[in-house]
């Protein structure tokens, strides 16, 4: 599924609700819980506080899921394209960072 596939999904899910999407700053708060969580998991499975017994056995790949969620409820109620966002993004790092690191040998 590309981003533009996961924005219309996203968009005819919120289009069956009449509220529609969250005003900005609410998905940026949304978008604020979402990455804490993420943080949360991220510090039980490699920093040094563990789950306790009690708490449910999350996924990392579902936080980030949550959090793409979020950021394209952003881009859609802003009216932006993710796809042709994040290639403008890629254009710009391959060719700032081109001489950054060194290159794994192929």
């Amino acid at each position: 599924m590309s981003l533009r596939d996961a924005q219309q999904a996203v968009d005819r899910w919120i289009g069956e609700f009449e509220e529609g999407y969250f005003p900005p700053l609410a998905n940026v708060a949304r978008l604020t819980e979402e990455v804490g969580e993420l943080a949360r998991e991220i510090n039980h499975r490699f920093g040094p506080k563990p789950k306790k017994p009690s708490e449910p056995d999350d996924s990392i790949a579902m936080e980030l899921a949550d959090i793409l969620f979020v950021v394209i409820c952003i881009a859609n109620s802003q009216g932006l394209d993710l796809d042709d966002a994040f290639a403008q993004m890629m254009a710009k790092v391959t060719s700032r960072d081109a001489g950054r690191w060194t290159r794994k040998a192929r």
